[in-house]
């Protein structure tokens, strides 16, 4: 019993850490204004249909410009991006 309890503490932890993205080390102050963001990411052809900031990161779910849905992770410092995954 003792090690399935110890078991599950571990598994928390280790969702919890995967839960969060890291997609910049530098502080909130350098980070862009979500507006500033929002408006940067339309230009570069994106749609956003939810926005998230999860960890240390911008998060969009969306279309890209060539109409495919997206959920793209940005560096919130430089609006690069970090992560993207396309559904079909």
């Amino acid at each position: 019993m003792k090690k399935l309890i110890l078991f599950s503490i571990a598994l928390f932890a280790m969702n919890s850490a995967f839960a969060k993205k890291n997609c910049t080390d530098q502080p909130e102050i350098k980070w862009m204004k979500i507006e500033d963001f929002k408006t940067l990411v339309k230009e570069k052809g994106y749609t956003i249909r939810k926005f998230r900031q999860p960890g240390s990161c911008y998060e969009i779910y969306g279309t890209n410009k060539d109409g495919r849905k997206v959920e793209v992770y940005f560096n919130p410092v430089d609006a690069s991006i970090v992560k993207s995954e396309f559904e079909d």
